[in-house]
């Protein structure tokens, strides 16, 4: 946690003080105009409520008015003001405040302050209503048949999506705040009897040494400081806005991650092969998923390799067979083959980029611009032969047809650096791409799991269910890979 040690400053007993404190540290009234008091008189003491303007549920805030103004019909006991008053807060969360550091770090959550003269503490009250979207299917992991909800942007949302599907006394939420200036909440959930408790710890401790101000970037902030990614461009842990998937990831033994702010959490350990798979294949009869699963996989194969093996077929035709002879340009471009296909692959980008930034209504127009006036016109003028195009849009399409943004983003990385080897050093230079390639995959580690398992290193029971879809009643372990305390589903 980055919160810096220092002096916490007490509560006062003369309450003016107090509303001193908040105007000179928070702005309150005067260069904060979100941030108001409350002033009423309660058995003949002043109490303040401190409350922030869009994070308060002003309906609750109201109610709790009404009680505590009654107070002053109902009772005598002038002495007992403050337990009287903790007696009347009709609220399920109300906790104690011992200094104003913590009162102010309350306050700027959403909770509600309230403090007593002659008190040397004061309380809180949970009543946030934080602005954002009602929980709907995620636009990147929809399915055929499925359920439809998605995380949010809300924590606490989010928390209970994952709690409706894990009624579990075992699973555990744990809160804490990050970032010296944003406070942000996070939030670490795990299956106790299940996760192991190393990995919890390890965990638990990245997220505590997190030194920055403010997490703005959210969950993608938190990846980079956890796992010290550097420069490779391949994901180390997974994102999912679909609270089944991640339910299923807590029984395995996973650790979840979520960040206050945005829709997505974060899986963690995660290998290459998790970022393969989707939650279609489990919607869908063993066979069929196996079926959809393979597809996927032949998708990702292309995105990497067919551009590369084709480029290097057309440098060196002697190593095509005979039946595959038609394979390569009919005619030359004006410009180099390879040059062709760097541009054709940027196109590509160029086209996601603009979609992304295009409004909706827009967005259909500019995709027929782009496949019929500019790509047709680019072969007629001969800025490309027709067979660059066709590969390039094959290659691109089994990026869009891997389930993870960012693999698919890095696998777009490896085959360019694939078609550089084979421009400068043809046949070696492929074999030798490929298998640095490999190299280099079986050497990342993601919180001491390796990139590749059950590949490398091989374990037999868990590649099978990585190639083959199983039947649910079939699968009885857990992943070995999470070392769960439990290996038995069932």
């Amino acid at each position: 946690m980055t919160t810096k040690t220092k002096n916490m400053t007490p509560i006062s007993t003369t309450i003016e003080k107090n509303e001193k404190f908040f105007k000179e540290h928070i702005g309150m009234g005067t260069e904060s105009f979100d941030i108001g008091v409350r002033k009423i008189k309660i058995l003949r003491k002043n109490v303040h409520i401190y409350y922030l303007n869009g994070l308060c549920d002003t309906a609750f805030i109201i109610q709790l008015l009404k009680e505590l103004v009654n107070i002053n019909d109902n009772e005598q006991m002038l002495t007992q003001a403050k337990s009287v008053i903790d007696n009347r807060l009709v609220h399920q969360q109300v906790q104690p405040i011992k200094n104003l550091d913590e009162a102010v770090d309350n306050l700027l959550s959403g909770l509600i302050l309230i403090l007593i003269e002659g008190e040397d503490s004061g309380l809180a009250v949970d009543v946030r209503s934080y602005p954002g979207r009602d929980p709907q299917e995620p636009d990147t992991e929809k399915v055929i048949r499925g359920a439809r909800d998605g995380y949010t942007e809300n924590i606490i949302v989010n928390c209970a999506l994952t709690r409706r599907r894990i009624r579990d006394e075992r699973l555990r939420h744990e809160i804490l705040k990050v970032g010296e200036r944003s406070k942000t909440d996070i939030c670490i959930s795990y299956v106790k009897d299940v996760a192991n408790p190393k990995l919890v710890e390890k965990v638990r401790k990245e997220l505590q040494n997190i030194k920055i101000d403010g997490l703005t970037m959210a969950d993608k902030t938190v990846e980079e400081f956890i796992v010290k990614q550097g420069f490779n461009p391949y994901p180390l842990v997974r994102y999912t806005e679909r609270p089944d998937v991640a339910a299923n990831h807590l029984l395995e033994g996973h650790v979840i991650i979520m960040v206050d702010t945005s829709p997505s959490v974060i899986i963690t350990p995660t290998t290459m092969f998790h970022h393969v798979q989707h939650a279609e294949e489990y919607r869908q009869a063993p066979l069929v998923g196996t079926y959809l699963r393979w597809i996927r996989f032949l998708g990702i194969i292309a995105s990497i390799y067919l551009l590369p093996l084709w480029f290097l077929f057309v440098l060196e035709p002697q190593l095509l067979p005979n039946n595959l002879d038609f394979i390569g340009p009919t005619k030359e471009g004006n410009i180099p083959l390879v040059l062709q296909l760097f541009l054709a692959d940027f196109g590509i980008e160029f086209l996601r980029m603009a979609a992304i930034h295009t409004p909706t209504p827009l967005s259909t127009a500019m995709g027929l611009i782009a496949a019929a006036l500019i790509g047709q016109i680019a072969i007629d003028v001969g800025l490309f032969v027709p067979e660059v195009i066709l590969y390039v849009a094959v290659a691109a399409i089994g990026s869009f047809a891997t389930p993870s943004y960012e693999l698919s983003i890095a696998n777009k990385i490896a085959r360019l650096a694939l078609l550089i080897c084979v421009a400068v050093f043809r046949t070696p230079g492929f074999i030798i791409g490929a298998t640095v390639y490999f190299l280099l995959l079986a050497s990342i580690r993601s919180l001491n799991t390796p990139y590749l398992w059950p590949f490398v290193p091989f374990n037999p029971r868990a590649f099978w269910q990585i190639i083959v879809r199983s039947a649910v009643p079939g699968e009885k372990l857990r992943p070995d890979i999470v070392h769960p305390q439990n290996p038995h589903k069932q």
